[in-house]
């Protein structure tokens, strides 16, 4: 048989393993991305003399760079100036940041959606720019986009597998692994892959679930 439901329920208990530590990696990079991309799209709505042109030449510097081989400069290319990053922490790190340059657009999109008129009221008002943003530019320019955010929190998931060029032992790793003890490669990646399939729909359907009620908050509070 090409599959073996024993073999498969054999190796089961390490891809769920695996699936954890994919999933940490996941969630710890999405936190830095989504916190650093509203950082550098802060820094760009504000205009800040050269910081924000630094900041807009990096970010397009990270979307055109490969991913594999940003995460090969932190990890191999950075001890030989004495910076050593543990395996996990630089998989973060690097999601992280890559990731951030592209929500930093999405949160730019969304304060483009927030009408002047908010801005030269608050500036009528002598508010200053941290209550501005906190108070009135943030819960209005986020909820629009938890969808995009979303989507870009399953697109880092998707990503982990790149992990493995840096050790890192996750969910594709360890099917490899598997496949190459056993010479049997077929239950591990078809359990790789359903695994994937899974945690993304879920990942998918609990966005959609808070967008919508994002959006409901919104609609009520306007009401």
């Amino acid at each position: 048989m090409i599959w073996d439901w024993g073999y498969a329920f054999e190796i089961l208990p390490a891809m769920a393993s695996a699936s954890v530590v994919t999933l940490e990696i996941t969630v710890a990079g999405f936190a830095v991305a989504a916190l650093l991309g509203l950082v550098w799209a802060v820094i760009g709505l504000l205009e800040i003399p050269a910081v924000s042109f630094a900041v807009r030449l990096g970010c397009e510097f990270v979307r055109s760079t490969p991913l594999l081989i940003q995460l090969f400069a932190v990890y191999y290319f950075l001890p030989g100036y004495g910076i050593v990053l543990p395996a996990f922490l630089t998989g973060v790190v690097v999601l992280g940041v890559h990731y951030s340059a592209y929500c930093a657009e999405v949160y730019r999109s969304g304060f483009l959606q927030v009408p002047k008129g908010q801005w030269e009221a608050a500036i009528a008002l002598n508010l200053g720019t941290r209550d501005v943003l906190a108070r009135i530019i943030l819960p209005q320019a986020v909820p629009p986009v938890i969808l995009p955010l979303g989507n870009y929190f399953v697109a880092l998931f998707k990503e982990t597998p790149v992990l493995l060029a840096i050790t890192i032992i996750e969910l594709v790793a360890t099917a490899r692994i598997i496949g190459n003890d056993t010479f049997r490669y077929t239950e591990p990646v078809t359990l790789a892959g359903a695994f994937f399939l899974v945690l993304s729909l879920a990942a998918a359907q609990a966005v959609r679930y808070l967008d919508h009620r994002m959006a409901l908050r919104t609609r009520i509070s306007r009401a």
